[in-house]
């Protein structure tokens, strides 16, 4: 199964007014993903109770929405995003209870009505995920998390990100093109292609294969990440040239993946796979130069052990430079990803 890079949609929440245009886009995006009428209607209720409660906690805050692929259609997911005092989640949970005082469904029945629920919440804010399915897939829930934001908000973004899911684990890619705008996406979607038809190729051949398709381009910066799970605890070889940034985390411990340096469809001067044997149950963490590099999940209890998606929107949320386009991709280690 392959998973096309795509950006997160990023709805502001300041006034009153912008809660029942993100409940009127959400409830659109279900039906057109085929959501029936009552899933259609579940997501729009907690739409309006996450952007409610961003008003009412916050102040104002951001809904995230992205599109998940499923082998058979999609899911729909919504991370609710401040940097409002945080809150007890235990004490949140309780049915009855409302941050703001008001009357709502509150945080219980959201989790009760999400197929997929986390938290994330410290005095530097909260990310609050809900994902949703439609009636009857019971395939489990991926755990991949995405956050990716193009400079200024341009429909053109420089980052491509790419996922193939097999039987045996799973390929990851992340590119950088050059500078930002229509040509750094040009370059980046030309090596995603290339990634696509031959993800499981030797590293050496496969990086050749991004640079003979991103030839002509501006070039850019790759990394991507090759999994197999299996008896001997996983292994992951890492491949990168130029500046993608990746590592192997674990509530221990975090350490960097090598990559060499140049410049993909431009000059470098070899690339070499790097190998992480025993890495089941750890996360791995992807990003381009768009997010600083000082980041540190220890920084932050029990985050590591939080769904990848309120990971890398935690990571994106604080650590964007805000000078370019950021991609964030994190994935856990499992024995199967479906």
């Amino acid at each position: 199964m392959n998973i096309s890079g795509s950006l997160t949609e990023v709805l502001p929440i300041e006034d009153q007014s912008q809660v029942g245009h993100a409940r009127r886009t959400t409830q659109k995006l279900a039906q057109q993903h085929r959501f029936d009428e009552a899933d259609a209607g579940r997501v729009a209720l907690v739409t309006t109770e996450l952007a409610s409660n961003l008003l009412k906690h916050a102040g104002h805050g951001e809904l995230h929405l992205r599109v998940i692929p499923r082998a058979q259609g999609c899911g729909i997911e919504i991370l609710a995003v401040d940097r409002g005092p945080g809150f007890d989640v235990q004490t949140a949970l309780t049915d009855g209870f409302s941050t703001g005082g008001t009357q709502g469904i509150g945080l219980g029945a959201i989790s009760r009505m999400a197929d997929v629920f986390d938290v994330q919440t410290d005095p530097r804010g909260s990310v609050v995920l809900a994902r949703f399915y439609p009636r009857g897939d019971s395939t489990p829930d991926l755990a991949l998390g995405v956050s990716q934001h193009s400079l200024h908000n341009d429909p053109a973004c420089g980052d491509s990100w790419h996922l193939v899911l097999h039987p045996q684990g799973f390929n990851a890619l992340v590119i950088d093109g050059l500078g930002h705008g229509v040509e750094a996406e040009q370059a980046a979607r030309a090596g995603e292609a290339a990634f696509a038809r031959a993800s499981c190729s030797a590293p050496a051949i496969l990086m050749d294969d991004l640079h003979q398709a991103m030839l002509g381009t501006r070039g850019g910066a790759a990394g991507f990440a090759q999994y197999r799970a299996g008896d001997q605890g996983g292994h992951l070889s890492f491949t990168g040239i130029g500046n993608i940034s990746a590592s192997l985390v674990t509530a221990e411990r975090s350490r960097g993946l090598a990559s060499h340096p140049g410049i993909v469809g431009a000059q470098y001067r070899k690339a070499q796979a790097f190998d992480y044997p025993h890495v089941q149950g750890h996360l791995l963490i992807m990003h381009s130069d768009g997010l600083q590099s000082r980041w540190n999940l220890q920084h932050y209890p029990g985050l590591v052990y939080r769904h990848p998606a309120v990971i890398a929107t935690v990571l994106y949320r604080d650590f964007c430079r805000g000078r370019d386009d950021v991609t964030v991709l994190v994935v856990a280690l499992e024995s199967r990803h479906e």
